[in-house]
């Protein structure tokens, strides 16, 4: 069963919003750093794996990001809070929008 959930990391003031599976892996993640929102990171595991199988991996990180390898249950003190499927819609679908205008602004 999908999940939705966010968590507040203060050391780096940063917002982490995941999609994760049954088992607590990410399928996408979007970071966002305080204040303003800056999307950091905007990832997904399926399209970063069919980079890594096209061999367009480096591109796809320098845009988007890669998601978080351990299952969200391994992350020590943080307690995410959970989230409707649409509200992590409207997150993901900004912060893309937000990384890849950057992009055709300022390609790499």
């Amino acid at each position: 069963m999908t999940r939705w959930v966010r968590c507040f990391w203060d050391e780096e003031a940063v917002w982490f919003y995941f999609e994760l599976d049954t088992d607590g892996y990410v399928l996408r993640q979007v970071e966002l750093q305080k204040p303003g929102s800056k999307a950091l990171v905007v990832a997904s595991l399926a399209e970063w794996q069919e980079a890594q199988r096209d061999g367009r991996l480096a591109e796809y990180e320098s845009v988007y990001g890669l998601t978080a390898e351990l299952p969200i249950s391994g992350w020590e003190g943080h307690d995410p809070l959970r989230l409707s499927a649409n509200e992590f819609e409207i997150v993901w679908s900004t912060a893309r929008r937000q990384l890849q205008d950057r992009q055709r602004r300022h390609p790499s």
